[in-house]
C-alpha cells in the first residue's frame, strides 16, 4: 500500500514535546541541582563545549553519552541518577538519589559534581540549589524544620497539588553558596509526580534568576539613561532659543538619538528574555496550585512581593527608553520643521526681493526704450533731413522746416517699430 511522505521534520518536531522528561523520585531522596551560563554573549556561545563538559562528567563514571548535537539528557551515573538540559543562555545539570543525608542539605551533595570538573565549566554559576524530599503523613515536624532550616522572612511555603506535597525555600544563599528547597511528600504521592514538583522548583530558580538579570541591566544603564534624558530635555529647550545655531541642535539631537538606538539595540535580547522568563516562573508557579500553609507566604505572594516590582522595573526602564528614542524623533522633526518654515519664510523675502528687482528692471527697460526713441529718431530725422535736402531746395523749403517736419511721424514710426519687437520677444 502506498503511503503519502512525511515532512523531512515531522518526527523532530513531534518528539520534541516528549524531549524533556521529568525525573522520577521517590520520597525520601535528594538532588544537587547545577545551572551553568557563560558570563557574557550567552545565547551565542559555542554548544558543543557544554557536550564536551558533560561527556567529562559522564567518562568519570562509565557512563553511556548523549545523541550528537542532542540538548538533553537523562541516565545512571553511578549510583545515582543525571538529568542535563541545554537551553538558550544555559544548561541545567541535575543529580538525584534516594535517600538524604542525616544533616539537612549537607554540602556534601554537590560533591557529586567534581570540584576539578566544576572548575573547567564553559561558564560561570548562575544558581544552584540543595533538594531534600522527606515522606510525611501529616503536618506535624514541618514547621520546625523549616523555622530550622530556612529564614522565617523570606520562607515561602505552601500546600500543593490538592496537598500531595508541601514545599519549602526562602530562595536565600547559604553559607556553602546553595539555596535550600524541601519537599514533603504525602505516602501515596507518585515518584513521577515528585518529580515533576522538583522540577518545577528548579526551572522556578532558574529562570527567576534569569529574568533578574533584566534588573541587573537597568541598574546599568540608570545613569546613562539620566544623562541622556537631561542632555534630550536641554535640546529640546534649547531649541526655543534663537540664537543657538541649528546646525549644532541637530547635530547634538544625532548623537543623543544614535546613543538610544545604540543602548535599545544592546539591551533589547536581554529585556525580551526577561519577560519570556518572567511568564515562564509564573506559569511554573501557577501550575502547582498552591494553597496556603498554616496562614504563611505562598511562593506566588513571594514572588509579588519580591519579584514582581523588579520585572516591572525592567519593564518601565525599556518603555522609558522606547519614550526617550521617540521624543528625540519628535525633537528632530520639530526641529526641521522650524528649519522648513524659516527656509519658506526666507524663500519668501528672495522671491519679493526678486520681484523689486524685477519691477525695478522694467522700469529701466522702459527708460531705455524711450531714450532709445529719442536717440533712433534723432538719427533718423537727421538722416531723412539730409536725404530729402535736395527737394527741398528745388521746393524752395528751409531746412529747418523740413526737420520740424519729419520729426512728428519719424517719432511714431519708432516709436510703433520698438513696441511691436518688444511685444514679439517678450511675454
Amino acid at each position: 500500500m502506498a503511503s503519502i511522505p512525511d515532512h523531512p521534520l515531522r518526527y523532530q518536531l513531534a518528539n520534541e514535546l516528549h524531549a524533556r522528561p521529568f525525573p522520577v523520585m521517590a520520597a525520601p531522596s535528594r538532588a544537587a541541582y547545577l545551572a551553568i551560563k557563560p558570563a557574557s554573549r550567552a545565547a551565542g556561545r559555542d554548544r558543543s563545549l557544554d557536550r564536551a563538559h558533560l561527556i567529562a562528567l559522564l567518562d568519570r563514571f562509565g557512563a553511556s553519552h548523549p545523541q550528537p548535537d542532542a540538548t538533553h539528557y537523562s541516565g545512571p551515573l553511578g549510583k545515582h541518577f543525571l538529568k542535563w538540559e541545554s537551553h538558550t543562555e544555559f544548561v541545567t545539570y541535575m543529580i538525584f538519589g534516594s535517600g538524604v543525608a542525616e544533616t539537612p542539605f549537607d554540602a556534601a551533595t554537590f560533591d557529586l559534581f567534581p570540584a576539578d570538573w566544576l572548575a573547567s565549566a564553559p561558564g560561570t554559576r548562575i544558581t544552584s540549589a540543595l533538594i531534600r524530599v522527606e515522606s510525611c503523613d501529616g503536618d506535624d515536624g514541618v514547621v520546625d524544620k523549616v523555622r530550622d532550616w530556612f529564614v522565617p522572612e523570606s520562607l515561602a511555603i505552601s500546600r500543593v497539588l490538592e496537598d500531595d506535597l508541601i514545599i519549602a525555600s526562602d530562595f536565600r544563599i547559604d553559607h556553602v553558596g546553595h539555596l535550600r528547597m524541601a519537599l514533603f511528600a504525602r505516602p501515596k504521592t507518585g515518584a513521577r509526580r515528585i518529580g515533576r514538583v522538583v522540577q518545577r522548583l528548579c526551572e522556578i530558580e532558574t529562570y527567576k534568576t534569569m529574568a533578574m538579570l533584566g534588573l541587573a541591566r537597568v541598574q546599568e544603564l540608570g545613569p546613562a539613561m539620566g544623562a541622556l534624558d537631561r542632555r534630550l530635555s536641554d535640546l529640546v529647550l534649547g531649541m526655543a532659543d534663537d540664537a543657538t545655531p541649528r546646525a549644532d541642535t541637530l547635530h547634538a539631537l544625532l548623537e543623543v538619538s544614535a546613543e538610544l538606538e545604540s543602548t535599545i539595540a544592546r539591551s533589547s535580547f536581554r529585556f525580551g528574555a526577561t519577560g519570556a522568563y518572567e511568564t515562564i516562573v509564573n506559569q511554573r508557579i501557577d501550575v502547582l496550585r498552591e494553597s496556603r500553609f498554616e496562614g504563611r507566604q505562598t511562593f506566588a505572594e513571594f514572588m509579588m512581593r519580591r519579584f514582581d516590582p523588579a520585572m516591572r522595573t525592567v519593564k518601565s526602564t525599556e518603555a522609558r527608553l522606547h519614550a526617550m528614542s521617540e521624543r528625540a524623533i519628535r525633537a528632530g522633526d520639530l526641529l526641521r520643521t522650524r528649519v522648513d518654515v524659516e527656509r519658506s519664510a526666507e524663500n519668501q523675502a528672495l522671491l519679493a526681493s526678486m520681484d523689486r528687482r524685477a519691477d525695478l528692471q522694467l522700469r529701466l527697460q522702459q527708460t531705455v526704450e524711450g531714450l532709445s526713441v529719442v536717440a533712433i529718431s534723432y538719427y533718423a530725422v537727421s538722416l531723412l533731413a539730409y536725404a530729402l535736402a535736395p527737394v527741398a531746395k528745388v521746393a524752395h523749403l528751409d531746412k529747418a522746416w523740413l526737420t520740424a517736419v519729419l520729426v512728428v511721424p519719424v517719432v511714431g514710426a519708432v516709436w510703433l517699430a520698438v513696441r511691436r519687437i518688444r511685444r514679439r520677444h517678450l511675454p
